[in-house]
């Protein structure tokens, strides 16, 4: 376990990963990293995946067209 403190950017709070985290997450500055929630509200940290953020984002899309149609079908 890593223990990060949160920190004030201008308007903005962040926290600074250490190059050891860095390295095991395989990042660099300016790459995507995803902040996936857990059941029982745990996080984790992930590379982010362009092609499943895309995907992710036509999902939604389809979800929320299709809410009722979705809803009807889940029974």
């Amino acid at each position: 376990m890593v223990q990060l403190k949160v920190r004030k950017f201008g308007n903005s709070l962040g926290v600074v990963l250490p190059k050891e985290v860095i390295r095991r997450l395989q990042t660099a500055e300016g790459e995507h990293l995803l902040l996936v929630e857990a059941p029982g509200g745990a996080y984790s940290i992930a590379p982010g995946d362009v092609t499943f953020e895309t995907k992710m984002e036509k999902v939604n899309d389809i979800m929320d067209r299709y809410r009722n149609s979705l809803r009807v079908l889940a029974k």
